[in-house]
């Protein structure tokens, strides 16, 4: 990337240049142009936590609505940013009204959208062709991918088969090393809140 000084631009282009390079970050990292320092501080320390459709759908689960409601209620108080892919949003539209309208009560400005796009495509075509899901949770392996795309700093899930158990938290975690992509921490919802504790 060429980066001009003041001598070739002059000082109000330079810092013109500067300004639009931060508004860029800002709409990157937060959504929107133009944060403001405070604003940008709280939302640089609040977790992004990619909720997959497992968790949306335990809110209404006896076994773990109590963990699922309590970290839907972290988002909608701003405590942590809901990741949610369009992938998680093509799910919940074959749910019932009452698990598709959870979403609905989230605050826009603690929702991060995210797509499921070509390189996110074709690292989950590598987790299947490393085995480490079968082809038939192709979905699943576009979760981790997305995620993993993303630097979300954790996805949650209650798929304790085919997502949140170690032996296959390692391996997605091979192939995102041998990709160059970072760790993904993978973790049930309830790990998710109470992370000190367990």
């Amino acid at each position: 990337m060429l980066v001009y000084g003041v001598d070739q631009l002059g000082h109000g282009n330079a810092y013109r240049l500067t300004e639009t390079r931060r508004q860029i970050n800002d709409v990157l990292l937060f959504g929107k142009p133009d944060v403001k320092l405070k604003e940008r501080r709280q939302l640089l320390v609040r977790q992004r936590v990619y909720a997959d459709t497992s968790v949306i759908g335990g809110c209404l689960d006896d076994e773990f609505a109590e963990w699922s409601n309590a970290l839907l209620k972290k988002f909608r108080e701003g405590a942590k940013i809901a990741v949610i892919s369009n992938l998680t949003r093509e799910e919940l539209e074959r749910a019932p009204e009452e698990v598709r309208s959870i979403l609905t009560m989230f605050p826009d400005d603690f929702i991060a959208d995210v797509f499921l796009g070509r390189e996110a495509e074709a690292l989950a075509d590598l987790y299947i062709e490393e085995k480490v899901v079968a082809p038939k949770h192709i979905v699943d392996a576009r979760h981790i991918a997305i995620a993993t795309i993303e630097r979300v700093d954790v996805l949650a899930s209650w798929n304790f088969k085919e997502i949140v158990n170690l032996s296959r938290i390692r391996a997605f975690n091979a192939v995102n090393l041998k990709m160059g992509y970072p760790l993904l921490e993978i973790r049930s919802p309830r790990e998710v809140l109470y992370e000190k504790e367990v």
